[in-house]
């Protein structure tokens, strides 16, 4: 808070000054007269204000009371409202500061959490990806699923769904594509047929299912497929559901896209169709 001014000026003190010496504006001081709030006593032969030594001591007052939140009409009531409770005024005034606190350090502990997840991917202990996702779970995997797509759409999006995400939360994602991996490996043990009805279902399905890490169109989807087929890691977890899913699986969404008038050939990862 501003310290008590020096009021030995006996000819009274220009706007400027008084601006310097408060660390007010000079717009704030003009708007403060205009309402009768903090009127000067003094004029100039010119016109101009000139505050005395009482004057100074009232704006000293009201930048006190404005640094500790209080609304004009309410610094007003407490300088010159005798009915004013001024100690009730303050309390209330404390209450309010005591809650925008605990709110400003709840948004602090969203901030952490949402960089952490924008760092990290997932905010789960290593033991808790292990409970939730299985045994041959990779921990790293999130770490290195940043370096690569860091800097894509799809990673903030993933990041700002993890940021809020509990792990029961986590818990039901995982159960979900569970769910749809066993889907998956049945409709190929009963031959459901890439581009038919039953399969088209499936892969909408799981685009629904994966929308819990980020939105994802038809081509991002081809996309994807063609990844679980190349690559050894996503090839290996598919086949193990089912030997040969993994193909089967980039058949289907193939068929499915084509359905939509997008040839998977050329599809690229398009976050629009």
């Amino acid at each position: 808070m501003s310290g008590m001014p020096d009021t030995t000026d006996a000819e009274g003190l220009t706007v400027g000054q008084v601006s310097a010496r408060l660390d007010v504006t000079v717009r704030a001081l003009h708007h403060w007269d205009e309402i009768g709030l903090a009127r000067p006593s003094l004029r100039t032969p010119a016109g101009y204000r000139l505050y005395t030594a009482p004057d100074l001591e009232r704006l000293h007052r009201i930048v006190v009371y404005r640094e500790l939140g209080l609304g004009l009409d309410k610094i007003r009531a407490v300088l010159d409202d005798a009915a004013t409770d001024v100690p009730a005024a303050l309390r209330a005034q404390r209450a309010q500061i005591a809650a925008r606190i605990d709110r400003l350090r709840q948004l602090g502990a969203g901030l952490d959490r949402m960089i952490d997840a924008h760092e990290r991917g997932l905010l789960l202990t290593a033991e808790q990806q292990a409970a939730i996702f299985g045994p041959g779970w990779n921990p790293d995997g999130p770490v290195q699923a940043r370096q690569r797509y860091g800097d894509t759409t799809q990673w903030r999006q993933y990041a700002e769904r993890s940021a809020s995400r509990t792990p029961e939360e986590w818990q039901a994602v995982a159960d979900d594509v569970a769910r749809l991996e066993r889907a998956l490996g049945e409709a190929m043990d009963s031959g459901v047929t890439p581009g038919s009805p039953e399969a088209n279902h499936l892969a909408e399905r799981h685009r629904e299912v994966f929308a819990s890490y980020f939105p994802l169109s038809r081509q991002m989807q081809v996309c994807l497929g063609r990844m679980y087929e190349e690559d050894p890691g996503f090839a290996a977890h598919y086949d193990a559901v089912r030997p040969g899913l993994a193909t089967w699986f980039r058949r289907l969404v193939d068929a499915a896209a084509r359905a939509h008038g997008i040839d998977p050939d050329t599809a690229t990862w398009d976050e629009d169709r």
